[in-house]
């Protein structure tokens, strides 16, 4: 009887894990200053091999990442084992820029008016949903622009950034990005940080100062996560919580600093269950839309 659950168990998993379809597309996004949405980007996608139709999550990787690594394939594949068309879109990451500039490239994926934007292209896509909610996650300049994400497209529902700042080393976003200063609203969004962001200030005090900004939520000084009710907020990953021992700006990276493989994921972000896990802010975006 035990062989036979296991057997049982193991053909269940296999069927769960192809249970999904990818898919792969492009639109229309800006180019690295902004601009009009005249260039074309590819788009990824995963989604689930019933017939839906099912909600949206899209995802945008950070400056100087390649749209479809590691990290971003796992959030995507995650989703859609959760019952979303879910994608990662490239765009002209290879330069951060100032709210004017990072604002033009969140809305060529997000106008919902526009046939060639990402968000059209996905919501398209006949097992998608949009009316039954969007939500977003990103990382880094992707943060930013899955932020600004409903200052286009009122389906967005719920962010979930990492490495999300209203300051990036000489870049002082805080008119586009702090709590009141963009549509989505504090209590639909999860900013998750390292407590050694080199791009936040470095320290776990410049780095708490900058989420406090972001979600509007104070906590005292030193503690790790500062929620409401409904799971939104801020939370700072400790060193002793990664594997390398250094929650840097890239803490999903099994590397560590920024300059190593995007290809290689920090265990603890990928496969555990910690309130800084993937698994964790992804499955609380879930409570956001409907199925």
């Amino acid at each position: 009887m035990h062989r036979t659950f296991l057997l049982a168990a193991t053909i269940l998993s296999a069927a769960t894990a192809s249970a999904q379809t990818n898919f792969a597309g492009t639109y229309n996004g800006a180019g690295t200053s902004g601009g009009s949405c005249s260039m074309s980007y590819s788009i990824s996608g995963v989604e689930p091999s019933g017939t839906g139709p099912f909600p949206v999550f899209i995802y945008l990787v950070g400056t100087s990442e390649t749209y479809n690594n590691a990290a971003a394939m796992a959030a995507v594949n995650a989703m859609a084992s959760k019952g979303y068309v879910a994608a990662t879109v490239d765009y002209a990451e290879s330069q951060f820029g100032t709210c004017s500039v990072l604002s033009g490239k969140s809305s060529c994926v997000f106008n919902p008016n526009s046939t060639l934007s990402a968000v059209s292209q996905l919501c398209s896509r006949a097992k998608a949903d949009c009316s039954k909610g969007i939500v977003v996650g990103g990382f880094s300049q992707g943060s930013i622009l899955a932020l600004l994400a409903k200052n286009y497209d009122a389906r967005v529902q719920a962010a979930y950034g990492i490495g999300m700042s209203n300051v990036y080393s000489t870049y002082d976003l805080s008119t586009c990005v702090s709590n009141g200063n963009r549509s989505l609203p504090s209590d639909r969004l999860r900013a998750v940080d390292g407590e050694r962001d080199n791009f936040a200030g470095g320290t776990q005090s410049a780095v708490q100062s900058s989420l406090q900004n972001v979600t509007g939520l104070t906590c005292a000084a030193g503690s790790t996560a500062c929620m409401n009710a409904n799971g939104s907020g801020w939370i700072i990953v400790k060193n002793n919580q990664v594997a390398d021992g250094s929650a840097d700006h890239c803490y999903m990276r099994a590397s560590g600093d920024c300059f190593g493989s995007q290809n290689s994921l920090d265990g603890n972000w990928n496969n555990g269950t910690a309130n800084w896990s993937k698994e964790a802010n992804l499955q609380w975006l879930t409570n956001f839309t409907t199925k």
